[in-house]
């Protein structure tokens, strides 16, 4: 074969079907199905931040533009000053201050507990441990409000605290105190379960490995384990600051102080029986959900994989 045919014959052939500056970019053509799926999934968006969008735009509203007819979706006059109007109108800073501390104490007793927990029932043998698994998986199937009034019950029965005596009665235990915001919400349920399922995944090499180098297993929880379920712990945390931080029915309950109000039950100042004040309720509600969405924003990576890798669909 002469050498000019030669090198027809090596030439790479391109495909009639796809043009090779659609190959030289390396781009794939988007299909019909994954059109439709963002499609859909702008829809269910635009329909989650509709209410924050809606929220924002009435903190700013004058009240004529919020009794207009029909209802006007931006202010005629952006009126700025509700925020002011709303924090002097109550004690927000010590609201929030005493949100925060409670979140704070939960997330950090919640994430050390359910940690210590889910890593003894997942690595641990010992008599029991499946019933208390059971245990565990039977409390999440319990509705919150359902548990409202034992729990209720037992701090205000607490024996030794608020003048109680031995037998829990003649005072009013931990009501109207910090033990009462901080002690109930100290672990959950789901968190333990969570932990757990990560836990599981570890591969039982490591802490073979750890025990012939003599740690215990205080140390291999602490040292070998842990450090490689950090998306499950970020998960915990961030749930259970949001949580802590969006509870009203149970500070609302076991409070009375206005020092120990949260910024939820604070909110209610603006809400009476004859009137609302929207403008004022949406500018204190943006500003308590601020924290929240920062935090999300933070660590949604590790949220979502958290959940991804921990065998929850």
């Amino acid at each position: 074969m002469p050498p000019a045919e030669a090198l027809t014959e090596q030439r790479p052939r391109v495909r009639p079907d796809r043009p090779s500056g659609a190959r030289a970019s390396g781009r794939r053509r988007v299909g019909p199905g994954r059109i439709a799926l963002y499609l859909t999934l702008s829809a269910i968006a635009l329909v989650m931040i509709v209410p924050f969008v809606w929220m924002l735009l009435t903190s700013l509203k004058t009240p004529g533009d919020i009794a207009a007819v029909p209802p006007r979706l931006f202010p005629t006059q952006w009126a700025f000053g509700n925020y002011a109007d709303a924090l002097r109108a109550a004690p927000f800073a010590t609201y929030a201050r005493n949100s925060f501390v409670i979140a704070a104490s939960h997330t950090l007793l919640n994430v050390v507990i359910a940690s210590m927990a889910g890593y003894a029932l997942a690595r641990l043998r010992f008599r029991g441990s499946s019933l208390i698994f059971l245990g565990f998986v039977g409390a999440l199937m319990i509705p919150t409000y359902t548990k409202i009034l034992p729990e209720f019950l037992i701090v205000r029965f607490m024996p030794l605290f608020g003048g109680n005596d031995i037998t829990g009665q003649g005072g009013t235990g931990w009501l109207d105190t910090w033990w009462a915001l901080i002690i109930p919400g100290a672990v959950s349920p789901f968190s333990v379960f969570l932990l757990r399922q990560f836990y599981l995944d570890l591969p039982v090499e490591l802490e073979e490995a750890a025990r012939l180098d003599g740690l215990g297993e205080l140390g291999i929880y602490a040292r070998i384990m842990t450090p490689l379920v950090k998306p499950a712990f970020i998960t915990v945390a961030l749930l259970t600051f949001e949580g802590s931080w969006n509870n009203f029915l149970w500070p609302l309950l076991v409070t009375k102080s206005d020092s120990l109000r949260v910024i939820q039950v604070g909110l209610s100042v603006f809400r009476t029986e004859n009137d609302t004040q929207w403008a004022f309720l949406m500018a204190g509600t943006t500003l308590a959900t601020v924290p929240m969405v920062v935090l999300f924003l933070i660590g949604q990576r590790y949220f979502v994989q958290g959940f991804a890798n921990a065998g929850i669909k």
